[in-house]
């Protein structure tokens, strides 16, 4: 009796190509004891992009499952990954003149948003005027221009924002995500269930026949 094979799949959740056709070395890790087994799976055809507009699509686990059976019945194919994969058709990377200035001008939002939100919050609670109290009530005279208050504030709300980033120029301080990287991990999950949901419910999840 021949020993039976097993197909260990790993899929990933979203992956971004250039490919139009997309086979299922593309989705994912694959693992096999017989290479010829694995070679075959890796290089199965799975969907194609037919329309150049079209940018992405969704595709189940039952799917890629249906061929392997057609491609290799004795195969037993254990999945360890997702169930469901998005496929993004990336774009070709802008180079030149106009990535520097969108660069630049994502930048420049980036600094001078936040600048005028700390400018606009810091006049509506009035902290000059607050300074200015806690810094008679500790000396006894009215303060006169910049007092170490402000310098010693404006200090800390630098190291505060440094430390909230977790980023020096291009050094990361501690290997720990940053509260703004956790968000966004939380953000793609959120985005790619709720991908797969609207492409079952419009029928136009990629799943077995």
């Amino acid at each position: 009796m021949a020993e039976q094979k097993t197909l260990y799949l790993k899929l990933e959740r979203c992956v971004e190509t250039q490919k139009t056709v997309i086979r299922l070395g593309d989705l994912g890790k694959l693992v096999c004891a017989d290479s010829g087994i694995l070679e075959k799976a890796k290089t199965m055809k799975i969907c194609s992009f037919s329309d150049r507009h079209q940018k992405r699509c969704v595709i189940s686990v039952m799917r890629i499952l249906e061929e392997l059976q057609k491609l290799q019945p004795s195969v037993e194919v254990q999945n360890i990954g997702e169930t469901e994969v998005i496929v993004e058709r990336a774009a070709e990377k802008e180079r030149g003149l106009l990535a520097w200035l969108k660069t630049a001008f994502v930048c420049l939002i980036c600094f001078f948003g936040p600048a005028f939100t700390i400018m606009a919050f810091h006049n509506d609670i009035g902290i000059g005027n607050v300074f200015g109290k806690i810094y008679e009530m500790a000396t006894g005279r009215a303060a006169d221009g910049v007092t170490i208050l402000e310098i010693s504030y404006s200090i800390g709300l630098a190291a505060g924002i440094i430390l909230f980033f977790n980023h020096v120029g291009g050094r990361r301080i501690t290997k720990d995500p940053t509260p703004i990287e956790v968000e966004m991990r939380i953000y793609e999950d959120q985005v790619n269930s709720a991908l797969v949901e609207n492409a079952d419910r419009k029928g136009e999840m990629i799943d077995a026949s």
